[in-house]
């Protein structure tokens, strides 16, 4: 457990160098979160409010459509932006100095693919979202396995997309062959970075709960609300660093298995070290 924990300290630390010499990817993941946050803004207000597709919590034909376009519209906005962040980061594993606009290029020059991968990621989380309801708990457990092996399995499909001229499906495939081939299916660094993130922000959480606290307690309403303001910034901001980390990883890791080497700011062995073979 510590082990892995340490490990993953590594790993943030080593893609922290890379982010450091490039704030701006940072701009991706803000950019993303404000775009998904229109669209579910657009969705809730237009379609389900304005045409009623739920009532009594009853989801009609038409309500299904909905959520599946309402699945797509935010799955493309994520994989669109998270396309242009590992295509920057792509061009700084090579030596490059990359921009914003270059990261939006690469993206842009993908829209089709990306529009095919947000559509079938689109229909397998309705899938899993819709058996989840419908199954018990153990049922749930089981549902909740087959979603994070389809997290690993998707895991390198954003840089291959970035790296070559193929399809969602044919990259899906080469992302399982890759991780199998290379280092197995226990993606030992990808829960990393997700936990030591997960422990950064629960202490944030505490943080921000005892700021809003004092705050009150000094100054009253008004500079508690500014406590809670400040809180969720502090928040938005460890989420943002954790999106821009991760979509660096994949870079590092997808160059790693093509080439056998680590790119500039990675050591071979934290790679390595980041997956554990069955």
């Amino acid at each position: 457990m510590f082990e892995r924990i340490s490990r993953s300290w590594t790993l943030v630390k080593a893609s922290a160098d890379v982010l450091r010499s490039d704030k701006e990817l940072l701009l991706f993941p803000v950019i993303s979160g404000f775009a998904t946050l229109v669209v579910a803004a657009t969705f809730l207000m237009v379609p389900v409010l304005g045409l009623q597709l739920f009532e009594g919590g009853k989801v009609g034909p038409l309500g299904a459509v909905v959520g599946f376009l309402f699945y797509l519209c935010q799955y493309f906005v994520i994989f669109f932006f998270n396309t242009a962040l590992v295509g920057a980061a792509m061009i700084r594993l090579e030596g490059g100095d990359p921009t914003v606009a270059d990261g939006l290029r690469i993206a842009r020059s993908k829209i089709g693919a990306i529009l095919g991968y947000a559509a079938l990621a689109a229909t397998v989380g309705l899938v899993l979202k819709a058996l989840g309801r419908r199954a018990g708990g153990l049922g749930r457990i089981i549902i909740n396995l087959i979603g994070m092996a389809w997290t690993f399995a998707t895991f390198l499909v954003v840089p291959i997309l970035v790296s070559r001229d193929v399809g969602p499906i044919d990259a899906l495939k080469e992302s399982v062959e890759l991780l199998k081939r290379t280092w197995g299916e226990n993606v030992v660094g990808n829960v990393g970075i997700g936990l030591a993130f997960g422990l950064l922000t629960f202490a944030m959480v505490l943080a921000g709960v005892a700021l809003v606290v004092g705050a009150a307690y000094v100054g009253g309403p008004t500079l508690a609300l500014v406590a809670v303001a400040l809180a969720i910034i502090g928040i938005a901001l460890v989420a943002v660093i954790q999106a821009a980390l991760a979509g660096i990883y994949s870079a590092a890791v997808y160059r790693y298995a093509m080439d056998g080497q680590a790119p500039a700011g990675f050591a071979g062995a934290q790679l390595q070290s980041a997956f554990r073979p069955k």
